[in-house]
């Protein structure tokens, strides 16, 4: 295989957002595709996140983001609130695919995995799961990955979609720039209350809070910690200690607050961010979503961020007639953006801390701006 030709089979670790966009994008345009992923089946850690505008996009540009509203709950504004839930603004969003479709939507993790997994397996790519890679061979015409399970792939293209931890970026010897930022985010499913009709925080005098509605009947409540410990807790204690660190908010968080019953159905995760300054590549082989570029939740922006990746990747290997300059190519279209998205929702989170709030809301508004330009 020269390397001036575009690739006909490609490896993906990870069957995350941005591992199965890309490989629907690629098997769509007629390329042999297979993704591993170390998770043994289809299961999502996780309640609900929002698709905002621009995953939206990226998503209509493979005729699922119709599939994704159905699935999920329309939103077209932020509603930025006080502990009692007094609004201090409302942030309109831009309705990037028109005003007959939400500016962005909530949605159940398993619905949105169902929807990617559904139209990766319909367009032919192969999904292996209790796999991941344990080494890379590129010998500048094609790279050799060795499996977990003893096996071997060949393939003209390897992309690390597997998260903030990436075992393809410690592969490539590229450094690991994830840093914990001392929150934890705890994320609860509940019924979704009558007046949640959009994206809601509220700013608390320790930690913060909000709700985000993922479908008529269901939402999920977030919180973030401050000042936290990433050490796990009893898993059977999740909905009384969510509970408590919710006591001091009042009004709509205290309604909500009490439906928190069931710790099954509570989450609890250290915040970690990535910013890979780059090249995402080596050779063959690249990273995307969390692997580079992975902000706090403070911007719901990490899945749109991957979505993109899986799009505009498969699109600069089409155009390109040589790999390496299309992953090149790839890094360079991506990295403002991407880090854009990064410092902001790290300013965010450090703005809220210290109770800097009007700051914090400030800098969600122009980011979204921001990125509702053309990715």
């Amino acid at each position: 295989m020269s390397s001036s030709s575009s690739p006909r089979r490609v490896l993906v670790v990870g069957a995350g957002v941005g591992g199965l966009t890309l490989a629907i994008a690629l098997a769509r345009r007629g390329v042999t595709v297979e993704v591993v992923d170390i998770n043994p089946g289809r299961n999502v850690a996780g309640w609900g996140l929002s698709l905002t505008g621009p995953s939206l996009r990226a998503l209509d540009v493979l005729a699922l983001a119709d599939e994704c509203i159905a699935a999920g709950y329309g939103i077209t504004a932020i509603s930025n609130c006080g502990s009692n839930g007094e609004v201090r603004n409302v942030i309109p969003l831009p309705p990037l695919l028109g005003p007959k479709r939400p500016s962005q939507i909530g949605l159940g993790r398993p619905a949105l995995y169902d929807i990617l997994c559904e139209a990766a397996l319909a367009a032919g790519v192969v999904i292996s799961y209790g796999r991941t890679i344990d080494g890379l061979h590129d010998n500048g015409e094609i790279v050799r990955a060795t499996v977990s399970d003893g096996s071997e792939r060949f393939a003209d293209v390897v992309v690390g979609a597997d998260g903030v931890h990436s075992r393809v970026r410690s592969l490539l010897g590229i450094p690991d720039s994830s840093r914990y930022i001392g929150q934890m985010v705890w994320r609860a499913l509940v019924p979704r209350p009558g007046w949640a009709t959009s994206l809601h925080t509220f700013a608390g005098t320790g930690n913060n809070a909000g709700l985000v509605p993922i479908a008529d009947d269901r939402a999920y409540v977030f919180l973030t910690e401050n000042q936290a410990e990433p050490s796990p807790v009893p898993e059977d204690t999740l909905s009384d200690g969510m509970r408590r660190l919710l006591a001091p908010f009042g009004g709509r968080v205290a309604e909500v607050r009490d439906l928190i019953t069931d710790s099954a159905l509570v989450v609890r995760r250290p915040v970690q961010v990535v910013m890979v300054e780059g090249p995402w590549h080596r050779g063959r082989t690249v990273i995307i979503g969390d692997a580079a570029h992975a902000p706090s939740p403070q911007l719901v922006s990490g899945a749109a961020l991957a979505i993109e990746d899986g799009v505009l990747l498969a699109e600069e290997l089409a155009a390109a007639a040589d790999v390496e300059k299309a992953l090149a190519a790839f890094t360079q279209r991506r990295l403002e953006r991407c880090r854009l998205v990064v410092e902001s929702s790290v300013r965010i989170a450090d703005l809220g801390r210290t109770g800097r709030h009007a700051e914090a809301d400030d800098v969600q508004q122009r980011c979204h701006r921001s990125m509702a330009a053309p990715a």
